[in-house]
């Protein structure tokens, strides 16, 4: 598929989504917004990718919404437009490969959802994370939902309300980021951690990830029921035995994918 605004690759199991407005610092226009969803669509549907990868080009991963689009809207128009904005949580949470965002540069608003929303995050060291809606009367509100499921609650409203940017180690500190590296190893980085999870078993790690999303908001209980019966189906499948049977011979397992 043909895009404008992103490009797609493939290296091994791996898939890549770069988002390419980099003249616009990767702000989301309305055309990004909607060909990044289709690309992670197109990515999950194709059966020879196991995990995605998402960057950006030029001198930031994303610094928020393209505010060129903001004025002469209805409200409902407004809800409609930041509702798509904002349809890449929805569909990153519903894939059940891992998203992997690898992060430079700035993740600001936008930029700093996206961050949060993907399932594991690689930073660049020097990168400025921050939601600075706040500074221009407006509010981070869609990028917290993701975030406030990383922080505890004082930290994300502490970036909320300030509208300041954290630095890389600081969001790692406080549970945003999976690992800080030198600007220079990003990519050798985020592909070698790309690369470990393509090696474990699809099934496993998509069905895991499923269960995963799937209870976090349910009540403890019902979390574990959920939780069960997913491990339960995830026995059922070709990849629990052939992963079983490779570690009691002591061999690498041959993933079937089924």
């Amino acid at each position: 598929m043909a895009y404008n605004t992103v490009l797609v690759d493939q290296e091994k199991h791996v898939g890549v989504i770069t988002l390419n407005r980099p003249e616009a610092m990767n702000t989301f226009s309305t055309e990004m917004a909607k060909e990044l969803n289709q690309a992670l669509v197109q990515l999950e549907n194709d059966a020879d990718i196991r995990v995605v990868v998402v960057k950006g080009a030029g001198k930031a991963f994303s610094v928020g919404i393209d505010v060129s689009e903001f004025f002469g809207k209805s409200q409902k128009e407004y809800r409609d437009w930041v509702g798509l904005m904002e349809q890449m949580n929805h569909v990153i949470g519903k894939m059940k490969k891992p998203v992997i965002a690898s992060v430079h540069g700035f993740a600001v608003a936008n930029g700093a959802g996206l961050l949060a929303a993907a399932d594991l995050a690689i930073v660049a060291e020097g990168t400025k994370i921050g939601t600075t809606a706040i500074n221009v009367g407006l509010f981070c509100m869609g990028p917290a939902v993701p975030l406030a499921r990383h922080m505890g609650k004082k930290r994300c409203l502490q970036m909320l309300f300030n509208g300041d940017m954290i630095d890389a180690e600081t969001a790692e500190k406080w549970g945003l980021v999976n690992q800080v590296v030198s600007p220079g190893d990003l990519e050798k980085a985020t592909m070698a951690l790309a690369d470990k999870l393509a090696q474990k078993s699809p099934m496993a790690l998509q069905m895991g990830k499923q269960a995963f999303y799937g209870m976090s908001d349910m009540e403890f209980g019902k979390g574990l029921e959920y939780s069960n019966e997913m491990f339960a189906a995830l026995c059922m499948t070709e990849d629990a035995t052939e992963g079983i049977n490779a570690f009691l011979e002591k061999r690498k397992p041959v993933w079937q994918e089924k």
